[in-house]
C-alpha cells in the first residue's frame, strides 16, 4: 500500500494538438541503458526528482513510513514511491521496484494476492529471481513471465501500478488499475510530459494549475466515466490501463470486464442474429442446485478473507452492525480458532474490530432523536442506534475485541474540509465524512490493515435500487418460483416497487428525472430507469450559474450515464443479461468506482494511512456470483410484508419488504452471524439531512459558504446557496437544501485548498454527442 507519483516524458509525435508549444523539447524513448542508482546524477534529473519528491509529499499521508525515487539514465521516466510497509518491512521492499537485470521499473500500490502460489510458479517453472518478499515484486515477476497485456490476467487483488521496461526493442511504459478501482489512479498531459499518480493533488508541483472541468461537474460525467472534477485530469477506469509506447503514443485499454450468465439459450442468440422471422427466445435453465451454489458461494468468500489476511502487520476489521462485515468477522474468527490462520502478523483467536458510536444527546432538539431519525425515508426510531447494538451483540458473540469512535456533529463540522480534501470530489451525504473520522482508530491503535464489506450489496443485489429490475422479467433460470410462474404477481410487484422507490427519493431529498421523457437508449428501458437512480444524487441544474445552465440547455444527464457503456456492451443489457444483472453492472461501473471505493473508501482510509481490503470484491468470487440466477440474490417471500417491521421509511413499503435481499450471500454465511443478523433486513448507512440552527455544521458551513467564497468558484448561483442556507437548518429543514451545502462546501473547500482557477465560459468544452 502506498501513494505514488510519476513523470513520463511523451514522444514529440504522440503529444496532442494542445501541447504542441511545447514539444521542442520532447524526446523519443531511447535505447539507451537505464542507470541502476536510485539517486539522480544530472541537472536535470535532479530537478525532476526534488518536483517528485515535492510531489509525494503532498500525498505523504498514504505512505508515512518510507520514500523512494528513481529516474531513468535517459531521464525521460521518474517514478516516486512513498511506502506504507505492509508485507516485507525490511529495505528489500523498498519502491521503486527494479527487476535482477535492472531493465524493468515499478511503483506499486495495493496487494497483490495468493502470494505464495504465483511467487512459486514464478521461480520455479519461470526461474524469475525474485529480490524481496513483498507481493508488490509480483508485478514485475508476472510481467517479465507473460508479458502484456498477459500478465494482468494473474494478478489478484486491489492495485494501481506504473511500470517502465527499458529493454532495447520492447520500451513502454503501463499504468493499470484494478478490475473494481478500489485504488485511484489518475493522469494528465503537461505539455510534454505525462503525470500520473494516486491523486491529483501530487500534480500541484510537477507545474499543474488546477481549472474546473465544469462540463464533468454539470453533466455528471466525473461520476460515470473517465473525467474528474478537473480539466484535463483524467482516471484510469477499472479493469483498464494506459499503454504508453513510442509507435502507438498514449492508449486506454480495457484488460477485464464482468460478465453475466444469458438469460436464453446461445442457440436464440444465432437465430436472433441470422434470421429475419422472430423466433421465441429459448430459456436456459439453471442445472445446479441451491446448495451448490450456496456452497459454491460460500467456498470463494472464505477463500477470499483467508488470502486477505497475509500481512506483516496485525489485521482488523470494520464492524458495522451489517450482515457483510459480521459475515466477514465470523469468518475471520473461525479461520484463527479452528485453522490457526494468522491474522496479518499475530497467531491470535480474537480480531480487533473498529465501530462507529453515537452520543446518547447530539443534534437540534439534544435529544437522541435528533441524530438517529434525521435522514428523513428511515424509521423515526433510532436505526443507527439500533445497528450499533447489534454491532455490539454481534461482537459479543464473536469474542472479538472492539474499539469505538464516537460520532457527533462537532465531529462532522471539523473533519468536513479535510475529508473533501482527500476525495477530491463533492458527495451527496455527511456519510464519508464520518468514514473518514472512523479511519483515525486503526491507525491510533497499531493496526495499518482493515477488512470492509464493500462489494457484497453491488454483488447479491443488497441496494433499493435493484428490486424493480429483478421484477421487470421473469427469471426463466428459476421457472419455478412463483414470480417466474404469475406474471400478474410480478408486474403488479414492479408498479409498488417503483412507487416506493420514488417515494424514497422524495423524502431523502433527492433530484427527481420522472417528469423528463425517457432517454432513448440501445440499451433498454431498464439501463434508461437506473440511470434515474444513479442521477438522484446529481446536484440540480438550479445550483449552477446561469452562465452555466445556458451552456448545458436542456441536456438529459441520463444520456452521459448510458454513453459511458460501450455500444457492445449495452446490446448485451439489452438482448443477453437479465435486467437485474444490467442494473447491478452499471451501478458497479459508476456509483461503487467512482463514489463508495472512493471518498467511502481508499481516499479516506487513505488519509489516516489505513489500507482497506475488500474481500467481496475479489474477482474469483464475483465471476462466480455474476453467473448465480437473479431469483437466488432477491428471493420472494410474501410472508415478510406481513411479520417483518418497515425497512427503508417508516410508511409501509410492502413490496419491497416481500423481496429478501442478498439471499444467497444469507445462506452462505449464515453458519458465521447470529440469528439477529440473519433474519434482518438491510439498513442503509446515510448520514443524518437535519441539523439545528446555529448548531456547529450551521456554523461550519455559514463560515465557509460566503458570498466571496461561492462566486469565486465561478460556476455556481450564490443566490441559490444563499437560499439554501435559510431553509436547511432545524426541525422543519429541507433536505434538498441541505444537500446543495454539501456539495458547495465540498466545491469551495477544494477551490481553496488547491487553488482552483475562477471557472470562465471559456472551460466549458461541449456536450456528449
Amino acid at each position: 500500500m502506498c501513494g505514488f507519483s510519476a513523470c513520463i516524458l511523451l514522444p514529440a509525435a504522440n503529444l496532442d494538438d494542445h501541447c504542441s508549444s511545447c514539444t521542442e523539447h520532447a524526446k523519443t524513448f531511447s535505447n539507451k541503458e537505464t542507470t541502476r542508482e536510485h539517486e539522480p546524477n544530472g541537472g536535470v534529473a535532479k530537478a525532476l526528482a526534488a518536483d517528485l519528491k515535492a510531489s509525494l509529499d503532498l500525498i505523504t499521508h498514504r505512505g508515512p513510513d518510507d520514500t523512494g525515487i528513481w529516474i531513468s539514465g535517459n531521464e525521460q521516466v521518474g517514478l516516486a514511491h512513498c511506502r506504507l510497509s505492509i508485507n516485507d518491512l525490511s529495505s528489500a521492499g523498498r519502491q521503486p521496484l527494479h527487476s535482477s537485470d535492472h531493465q524493468i521499473h515499478a511503483v506499486v500500490n495495493g496487494e497483490i494476492y495468493d502470494y505464495d502460489r504465483l511467487r512459486s510458479e514464478c521461480e520455479n517453472l519461470h526461474k524469475y529471481p525474485f529480490q524481496s518478499n513483498s507481493d508488490s515484486e509480483l508485478v514485475l515477476a508476472l510481467y517479465h513471465t507473460y508479458g502484456a497485456p498477459g500478465f494482468l490476467t494473474h494478478l489478484r487483488g486491489e492495485f494501481a501500478f506504473v511500470l517502465y521496461d527499458g529493454r532495447p526493442g520492447a520500451q513502454r511504459v503501463i499504468a493499470a488499475r484494478d478490475r473494481y478501482g478500489i485504488k485511484p489512479l489518475v493522469f494528465n498531459r503537461l505539455g510534454s510530459k505525462l503525470l500520473v499518480a494516486s491523486e491529483a493533488k501530487a500534480f500541484l508541483p510537477l507545474g499543474w494549475k488546477p481549472r474546473w472541468d465544469v462540463r464533468a461537474i454539470a453533466d455528471a460525467g466525473w461520476m460515470f466515466d473517465d473525467r474528474t472534477l478537473f480539466r484535463g485530469v483524467r482516471k484510469i477506469l477499472p479493469g483498464h490501463y494506459l499503454d504508453i509506447t513510442e509507435q502507438d503514443g498514449v492508449r486506454q485499454v480495457k484488460y477485464w470486464d464482468a460478465e453475466y450468465e444469458d438469460k436464453v439459450s446461445p442457440l436464440s442468440h444465432r437465430m436472433q442474429a441470422t434470421q429475419l422471422i422472430a423466433f421465441p427466445q429459448q430459456s436456459k435453465p439453471e442445472t445446479r442446485t441451491v446448495d451448490e451454489m450456496v456452497s459454491g458461494v460460500r467456498e470463494r468468500l472464505v477463500e477470499s478473507v483467508r488470502l486477505r489476511l497475509r500481512a506483516d502487520v496485525p489485521v482488523g476489521i470494520y464492524l458495522s452492525g451489517g450482515i457483510d462485515s459480521s459475515a466477514i468477522a465470523g469468518i475471520v474468527t473461525e479461520l484463527a480458532r479452528k485453522e490457526k490462520i494468522k491474522i496479518g502478523n499475530e497467531a491470535a483467536t480474537r480480531v480487533t474490530c473498529f465501530s462507529v458510536a453515537f452520543p446518547e444527546t447530539s443534534g437540534f432538539d439534544e435529544s437522541r432523536k435528533s441524530l438517529l431519525c434525521t435522514t428523513r425515508f428511515l424509521h423515526e426510531s433510532s436505526i443507527l442506534t439500533e445497528t450499533q447494538g447489534i454491532a455490539e451483540r454481534t461482537a459479543a458473540w464473536l469474542g472479538v475485541k472492539t474499539i469505538k469512535k464516537t460520532i457527533t456533529e462537532e465531529t462532522l463540522a471539523e473533519d468536513f474540509a479535510d475529508a473533501v480534501f482527500h476525495s477530491e470530489h463533492h458527495h451527496f451525504d455527511l456519510n464519508f465524512v464520518a468514514k473518514f473520522a472512523l479511519s483515525t482508530l486503526p491507525w491510533e491503535h497499531g493496526v495499518k490493515v482493515v477488512l470492509t464489506g464493500e462489494g457484497a450489496d453491488e454483488h447479491f443485489a443488497g441496494y433499493p435500487y435493484f428490486p424493480a429490475e429483478f421484477l421487470r422479467e421473469a427469471d426463466e433460470a428459476m421457472p419455478d418460483l412463483p414470480l417466474s410462474q404469475n406474471g400478474d404477481l410480478r408486474n403488479e410487484m414492479f408498479r409498488a416497487v417503483e412507487r416506493e422507490m420514488k417515494d424514497i427519493w422524495r423524502r431523502a431529498g433527492a433530484t427527481a428525472y420522472d417528469t423528463q421523457p425517457a432517454a432513448p437508449s440501445i440499451a433498454g428501458v431498464g439501463a434508461t430507469a437506473m440511470s434515474d437512480n444513479l442521477l438522484a444524487w446529481h446536484p440540480p441544474a438550479t445550483v449552477f450559474a446561469p452562465w452555466l445552465q445556458s451552456r448545458q440547455g436542456d441536456y438529459d444527464c441520463r444520456r452521459t450515464v448510458l454513453a459511458s457503456h460501450a455500444r457492445d456492451v449495452q446490446a448485451r443489457m439489452r438482448s443477453r443479461w437479465h435486467p437485474l444483472h444490467t442494473v447491478m453492472y452499471m451501478w458497479n461501473k459508476n456509483a461503487l468506482a467512482n463514489v463508495l471505493l472512493s471518498c467511502l473508501g481508499d481516499r479516506t482510509e487513505m488519509a489516516h494511512s489505513v489500507e482497506a481490503r475488500t474481500p467481496f470484491l475479489d474477482h474469483h468470487l464475483t465471476e462466480y456470483v455474476n453467473r448465480l440466477p437473479p431469483s437466488v440474490k432477491l428471493r420472494y417471500r410474501p410472508e415478510e410484508s406481513e411479520t417483518n417491521g418497515a425497512t427503508w421509511t417508516a410508511s409501509s413499503m410492502r413490496a419491497l419488504r416481500s423481496l429478501d435481499e442478498k439471499w444467497i450471500l444469507r445462506q452462505a454465511v449464515r453458519p458465521f452471524i447470529t440469528d439477529e443478523l440473519y433474519q434482518r433486513k438491510k439498513q442503509p448507512f446515510l448520514a443524518p439531512t437535519r441539523w439545528a440552527l446555529d448548531g456547529p455544521l450551521h456554523r461550519m458551513f455559514q463560515t465557509l459558504l460566503t458570498q466571496r467564497a461561492v462566486e469565486q468558484l465561478g460556476f455556481v448561483d450564490y443566490a441559490t446557496i444563499r437560499d439554501a442556507m435559510g431553509i436547511a437548518w432545524g426541525e422543519k429543514a429541507d433536505a434538498k437544501a441541505f444537500r446543495l451545502l454539501v456539495y458547495c462546501g465540498a466545491w469551495v473547500t477544494l477551490s481553496q485548498r488547491m487553488n482552483v482557477a475562477k471557472a470562465e465560459a471559456s472551460d466549458w468544452e461541449g456536450l456528449i454527442s
